[in-house]
């Protein structure tokens, strides 16, 4: 069962580290935004503007909001545009059939998106902020996009107004194992429009998001490192305190 395991997810991977080795493509390593809490709240708000008209979480409520320092007046006034409550899920009002029609597929839930993209290649957040940083403009695309991370991507960028517009520069080299074989690389991005924001400015609000996605995945997650942080204090005075009344005991049958 486990070679089993192992073959199938060495076949769902196969494509995404076939691309990253050819093209020299690695998984950047994403910022560690989980105890930040104005980034958290930052994250929240770009997830809010820009994922929550295609994506939904519906395993998330607005009111868990308040874990991350938000208050029912500061969620109401900021994250909820068509009249949610501060209670519902944080749902899309973008009907299945209409994101199949326009998309191909429906865009999935994002829940545990941060959980769901770990793999060998590097975990969900590096995936995640690496992806939304690999966006180039491709015009022999449906949507007008593609990515270096996600080839021929369904999803457009939805985020180039802050990043601006970027082109991917190729170039064609020979396969050092087989000089017979050229190799398509990806050698650079090529900035033809500026966004919004600088470049260190939009990978500090890609990192802010993926922070928000990864505690969107497991709110508790902070509770819980603090709690194991002492039950591992814990364990380890009980286990001394075993220790001393075992040798106690001995020496006394002795």
């Amino acid at each position: 069962m486990t070679l089993l395991k192992t073959l199938i997810a060495t076949l769902v991977l196969l494509p995404a580290l076939a691309y990253a080795s050819e093209d020299g493509l690695a998984l950047d390593k994403a910022p560690d935004r989980s105890t930040d809490v104005s980034a958290l709240q930052n994250g929240a708000k770009l997830f809010v503007n820009y994922c929550l008209n295609c994506h939904s979480a519906s395993a998330m409520r607005y009111n868990r909001l308040r874990d991350i320092g938000l208050n029912e007046e500061q969620i109401k006034d900021n994250l909820l545009f068509t009249g949610e409550k501060v209670g519902d899920l944080m749902k899309t009002t973008m009907l299945p059939q209409d994101a199949k029609a326009w998309f191909g597929a429906v865009p999935p839930d994002l829940s545990v998106i941060a959980r769901a993209k770990a793999s060998e290649a590097g975990s969900g957040p590096d995936w995640i902020y690496t992806y939304l940083r690999s966006y180039y403009k491709d015009d022999s695309r449906p949507t007008g996009w593609n990515n270096l991370v996600f080839p021929n991507v369904g999803m457009p960028h939805v985020l180039w107004e802050l990043q601006g517009i970027r082109t991917a520069k190729f170039a064609d080299e020979k396969d050092s194992h087989d000089e017979s074989r050229s190799i398509h690389k990806f050698v650079g991005f090529e900035q033809v429009k500026p966004g919004k924001m600088s470049e260190l400015e939009y990978d500090n609000a890609v990192a802010d998001l993926v922070g928000y996605l990864q505690w969107m995945g497991e709110p508790a997650q902070n509770t819980r490192k603090r709690l194991g942080v002492w039950v591992l204090l814990f364990l380890g005075g009980f286990l001394v305190l075993i220790w001393r009344l075992n040798a106690s005991f001995w020496k006394e049958v002795k």
